[in-house]
């Protein structure tokens, strides 16, 4: 597996803060799986009321996430950067993979997640977009278990933070532990978090520095 680069995971994590809301996660996986689409399109699908979506919507076109089309009265929108959305195509085989259910990785097959899904997506996703977390579940996952001190010395995150950050990771199952002598040895367990870490290595290793 190729090393990150620290530009990337900056971008990486600012992609992934973004997703963390339970609408615009939903908002954002409708246009990936639907392309373009007028704002009472989204409101009928999600079952939300039109200002609200409205109000996600500028949010998501001020970060540069979706960009926006009029043709005569309607305005349309539809995803503007592969990356974060390049992430949905992950948590579908990850959901495919948890239900056992192929058609989710059917590029062809046009349905949502269930709501209650990506609602937990969020929360979790929500839970580890710290550049910082994001920075030590990455060098675990690039480097396999490792303690404290490892992780220090090449995240360069102060001890403070990273002992703090550890028992948060782990508390939130992002981490399981082991004690070897005198050293706690931290692992990357599976879900969300390496599903989508994974993803953006991916990405990486496919486009490099067009990431």
């Amino acid at each position: 597996m190729n090393k990150l680069p620290d530009d990337i995971i900056k971008k990486a994590s600012k992609g992934l803060s973004y997703i963390s809301h339970p609408l615009r996660i939903r908002i954002l996986e409708y246009l990936d799986v639907f392309g373009s689409s007028s704002v009472s399109d989204i409101t009928k699908a999600l079952n939300q009321e039109q200002m609200i979506i409205s109000q996600h919507l500028k949010k998501l076109k001020d970060a540069n996430l979706i960009k926006s089309t009029r043709k005569g009265i309607f305005v349309y929108y539809e995803i503007y950067k592969e990356y974060p959305a390049s992430i949905f195509k992950c948590i579908r085989k990850l959901f495919a993979v948890i239900t056992n259910n192929e058609k989710y990785i059917n590029e062809s097959f046009k349905e949502l997640l269930p709501e209650d899904y990506m609602v937990m997506v969020a929360g979790r996703i929500k839970l580890f977009a710290n550049l910082d977390k994001i920075k030590i579940l990455n060098y675990i996952l690039e480097n396999g278990e490792s303690y404290v001190s490892q992780i220090v010395n090449k995240t360069k995150i102060k001890q403070a933070k990273v002992s703090l950050y550890l028992k948060r990771l782990y508390e939130d199952n992002f981490l399981k532990s082991h004690r070897n002598g005198r050293f706690i040895y931290y692992d990357i367990t599976k879900g969300v978090h390496k599903t989508a870490l994974q993803c953006i290595h991916n990405r990486y290793d496919k486009y490099k520095d067009n990431f």
